[in-house]
């Protein structure tokens, strides 16, 4: 596909015009928004707005008169549609490492007699150190995690698996998990399924409640594009939220937070999920991240973040460019919004894209990173991204020294 075409499929685009809802750099090809999603220019407003005029004029009586009390449980029904869930189980919150340990101890005491958390071998590493974590915590009698590689999780189902933790698309490679298939096979053998879905919230559409999904974490900050550091969020399916309890009570999920009673009352729903008090100002902006959201179909994202990911592997592998290897799936179902590929001098190769204006990330051991997030990137970003590494390996720009450096943040 030649540079013309991608110019008219960027003319023909139906979702060409949130780009400029966007604070994107001039002569910039931002291809990390699966690591730090683009600023929306509203966020800066309204975070303004917050300081301001909420918390400035009003102080704290800004918690009733403009509803901060009620940003996390507002916020969460604005990502519910997003992620395939009906209202009253999803709530916006604390990080995702802070609610896996929320869920993965809901989960183990909600499967008395199992004792296992079954996950992959090369999750997400957070996601393995919190477990890590509970397992210390709880001792080998009530809690194990148990690893196994991708393509063999499903054959560590056994009696002892109370809860199996995935993430739904891998952020290295940017497989796709099944998520209906894996539900439905870990349910079969009595687990609690419990997916991490960072990598794919805000960029395809995601069925939960069809699913039948028990438990989801996601974060605010990539693809939702909430900013850094952007407040989480969590869902427990309604079946499950009587049972539930989360270890984390803090007064935020009491029935009654402020009756400062000195015993502890779980609130009702997806409330008690709750802990501390919210970041109003980081709630605040990811509020306002959504606002690009409404009135967009997922499955057009979707469809754009398909074509987008595979004309990038399509162009790449036609350049035929020494040492590169490409890790993703092609197969579009397997694939999600990223595309990865291996170079034995994958840092500096990245570092140098980055002095080019194509800002791509690294992942350990050789991985190149390109995240394509279809609410701003361009199919053109396609064609100058591609030539972009083509003039780098050419020229053997990665061997210069500058770019072997390693930062704090890779």
């Amino acid at each position: 596909m030649t540079d013309a075409d991608l110019a008219r499929l960027d003319a023909e685009d139906p979702l060409a015009p949130l780009r400029e809802c966007f604070d994107l750099p001039t002569n910039t090809v931002y291809l990390d928004g699966n690591s730090l999603g683009a600023a929306p220019r509203d966020v800066a407003r309204r975070v303004v707005n917050t300081v301001r005029h909420e918390w400035g004029a009003d102080l704290v009586a800004a918690w009733n008169r403009h509803d901060w009390i009620g940003l996390p449980e507002r916020v969460g029904e604005r990502i519910a549609p997003l992620v395939g869930a009906a209202p009253g189980q999803l709530v916006c919150c604390d990080s995702i490492s802070v609610n896996l340990f929320k869920l993965l101890s809901a989960a183990l005491a909600l499967r008395p007699g199992r004792k296992v958390i079954l996950s992959e071998t090369g999750n997400f590493p957070t996601d393995l150190y919190i477990a890590e974590g509970l397992e210390a915590l709880l001792g080998p009698e009530r809690c194990e995690l148990r690893r196994l590689p991708a393509d063999r999780i499903l054959e560590g189902l056994d009696e002892d698996v109370a809860v199996l933790m995935l993430t739904h698309v891998d952020f290295r490679t940017g497989r796709r998990h099944d998520m209906p298939a894996v539900t439905r096979a870990a349910q079969q053998a009595g687990a609690l399924v419990l997916w991490d879905l960072a990598h794919s919230a805000g960029v395809m559409p995601l069925a939960l409640d069809d699913c039948g999904v028990d438990f989801a974490v996601g974060c605010g900050y990539k693809y939702l594009n909430g900013g850094p550091g952007a407040p989480a969020f969590l869902y427990v399916a309604d079946r499950h939220q009587k049972e539930a309890i989360q270890p984390l009570t803090g007064w935020m999920g009491h029935r009654r937070p402020f009756d400062f009673t000195p015993g502890y009352e779980a609130a009702a729903g997806i409330g008690r999920f709750l802990a501390g008090t919210p970041g109003i100002l980081g709630m605040a902006a990811l509020d306002a991240a959504l606002d690009l959201f409404e009135g967009v179909a997922m499955e057009e994202v979707r469809r754009k973040s398909v074509t987008l990911t595979r004309l990038f592997i399509d162009r790449v592998e036609a350049l035929d460019l020494p040492g590169v290897r490409l890790l993703s799936p092609r197969d579009d179902e397997k694939r999600g919004s990223q595309v990865s590929l291996s170079h034995p001098e994958a840092y500096a190769v990245v570092q140098a894209l980055i002095s080019r204006g194509v800002i791509a990330d690294y992942r350990e051991p050789d991985i190149m990173r390109f995240g394509f997030a279809p609410l701003y990137n361009r199919y053109a970003d396609v064609g100058e991204a591609c030539e972009a590494l083509l003039k780098v390996l050419q020229r053997g720009e990665q061997k210069n020294p500058a770019y072997r450096h390693r930062s704090a943040v890779t």
